[in-house]
């Protein structure tokens, strides 16, 4: 649970989150768990903020089983691939969920 100051804080960002997800189609289980894995953890940089937003969107539709690939997320966030893969892991044991070991 996070407070209302982190989603006021962080307003313009949730709404980008949403925008994506929206675009992607996830269900409502999918894009609160991203919102929680975003705000668990919102890089002080802005130019991470994007790539942590991406991440946490594809984790949260991982957890919520509502998986999306990292391709189709990345476009819809507008960032790489790359960054994606290289940061969800860590976001999913960081908030203590086991990543999928495909």
């Amino acid at each position: 649970m996070h407070s209302a100051r982190d989603r006021i804080e962080y307003e313009p960002w949730l709404e980008e989150l949403e925008a994506a997800a929206e675009r992607l189609e996830l269900s409502t289980e999918a894009r609160s768990c991203a919102v929680d894995l975003f705000l668990a953890d919102v890089p002080a940089s802005d130019r991470s903020k994007r790539a942590v937003l991406a991440a946490s969107l594809y984790a949260g539709s991982l957890v919520a089983g509502d998986g999306r690939t990292q391709g189709a997320v990345a476009e819809a966030a507008d960032v790489s691939r790359l960054s994606i893969q290289s940061r969800w892991k860590e976001l999913l044991e960081d908030a203590g969920l086991e990543p999928p070991r495909w």
